[in-house]
């Protein structure tokens, strides 16, 4: 291993690239089953690369418009997790005071933490474009390896405009609204696109945002010559604009280490400071308590999810994509809307309660003392299930709404009304057997929940949902 001076840019960066692949990486049988699922996409990678070894390929006109329609919507994308990742190292790395505390410039710790946060990213698009495109590249089509720059590029561009957004937002509205208020810009840049497409299409839900935004491309001219071409020309290998793509994303790394340095400290100091909650007087401490048991416990588990950011984060993001089925459902038009909004409601329904179930196992901060309570841990589980189905229950109504008002059958709405709460009481009812106590912040990347549970949930959305779906079809 190359020695690196300690407190450097460089050595500084390797542990932080180090970190973020640790982070990926799963253990047991997850990791197993991930090294098989990418052992196989490689295999289809060199079938793929075999077959094409005499086949040229050419750029051309639409080749370029399709990438350049791709890095739009992968630069959304990055810049999501971008800001969710400085969020992470603003709000919830432990290793900053020890940072700024060492002998090391301030834009130095930033360079590394953006490094470390493109690096994240880099990880999670090479593992679903490399093993495709290098067997290519080897295999008679070196000029595929412009792939890489241009990933790099992207990577380095979102890095640095996800810690702007989030830097900025500290400044505005103060660290604990930041977080929040990241989190939901997060959700909304990554549906943006979808939903821009959708809307000026007049809600075409047949066709993906990237085909929307490759014909919209076309009709412009964009992506064929200039500097929209650039993209696609460093795809294919030409020295050039790979050169110009890394500069512009290389000069925005830098120069957000050199302009958000200031930021980035106060934020972080403000962060310390402001996050932690003031004690309790006790002058207001009657409104903690309340008669029986299933009315605290549904208190308790309300007051959690509005102290929890990254619950709204979650709920938000599956608002996002809800709009556009919404907009094809008001827009109206064809004979299997009602049925697939039906199969909707019930697939939203479980998926949210049995997030929310699975929180208020996970987040229950006192197991030991709920079993050792002279209570009924049955009463527990209908509170805690209770309190999970109230939370989706708003977003579950809005599609058998507009089954029936839009879709002018109230029995089909009945029918989708019945079928979203059966199937998510029974989600929520398997994520509170199967689910342990766990770590709350585990909630964002859903690792702590069960797997079993997980696909037991899709089975019953499968089923309900299917039913409600061929139910209200028939009612027409």
């Amino acid at each position: 291993m190359i020695a690196l001076r300690p407190g450097s840019f460089a050595w500084l960066a390797r542990h932080e690239l180090r970190l973020a692949w640790r982070g990926r990486r799963r253990g047991g049988a997850r990791q197993a089953l991930a090294l098989v699922l990418l052992a196989g996409y490689l295999v289809v990678g060199v079938v793929v690369a075999v077959a094409l070894m005499g086949t040229p390929i050419a750029y051309r006109a639409d080749i370029g418009v399709g990438i350049l329609a791709a890095s739009v919507v992968a630069l959304s994308f990055m810049t999501t997790q971008a800001i969710l990742g400085s969020q992470q190292t603003l709000y919830e790395s432990r290793d900053l005071d020890l940072m700024f505390t060492a002998p090391i410039e301030g834009r130095v710790v930033l360079l590394a933490k953006l490094a470390g946060i493109a690096g994240a990213i880099v990880l999670i698009y090479a593992g679903l474009l490399l093993p495709l495109a290098i067997p290519v590249a080897i295999l008679g089509h070196p000029n595929l390896f412009g792939v890489i720059g241009l990933l790099v590029a992207l990577a380095l561009a979102a890095a640095a405009i996800g810690i702007a957004i989030t830097l900025t937002l500290a400044r505005l509205v103060g660290p604990r609204a930041a977080r929040t208020v990241g989190q939901v810009a997060a959700a909304v840049l990554g549906g943006a696109l979808f939903l821009v497409t959708q809307l000026s299409h007049g809600g075409g839900g047949r066709r993906s945002s990237v085909v929307v935004i490759f014909e919209d491309l076309r009709a412009w001219g964009w992506g064929e010559r200039g500097w929209s071409g650039v993209p696609g020309h460093a795809a294919f290998g030409d020295p050039l604009s790979v050169a110009i793509l890394l500069a512009i994303g290389i000069a925005a790394f830098v120069a957000a280490g050199a302009v958000l340095r200031r930021l980035f400290l106060s934020g972080y100091q403000d962060a310390g400071m402001r996050l932690g909650r003031t004690r309790p007087t006790g002058k207001a401490s009657s409104r903690l308590f309340h008669a029986g048991l299933f009315r605290a416990v549904l208190a308790k588990e309300w007051r959690l999810l509005a102290r929890d950011p990254g619950l709204v984060f979650q709920v938000i993001l599956r608002l996002v994509y809800l709009v556009p089925l919404m907009l094809v459902a008001f827009r109206g038009g064809g004979g299997l809307i009602a049925p697939g909004l039906a199969f909707a409601s019930v697939l939203v329904a479980t998926q949210l309660t049995g997030s929310f179930a699975w929180l208020a196992v996970s987040g229950e901060d006192a197991p030991e003392l709920l079993v050792v309570a002279p209570i009924d841990k049955e009463r527990v589980d209908q509170a805690k299930l209770a309190a999970a189905l109230l939370m989706a229950a708003p977003i579950a109504a809005l599609l058998p709404i507009a089954i029936a008002t839009v879709g002018r059958s109230p029995l089909g709405a009945l029918v989708s009304l019945v079928a979203t709460a059966i199937g998510g009481t029974i989600a929520g009812y398997i994520e509170l057997k199967l689910g342990k106590p766990g770590k709350r912040s585990a909630f964002a990347k859903r690792r702590g929940g069960s797997a079993l549970a997980g696909i037991l949930g899709m089975i019953v959305a499968a089923i309900f949902g299917g039913g409600a779906a061929a139910i209200v079809y028939s009612i027409g």
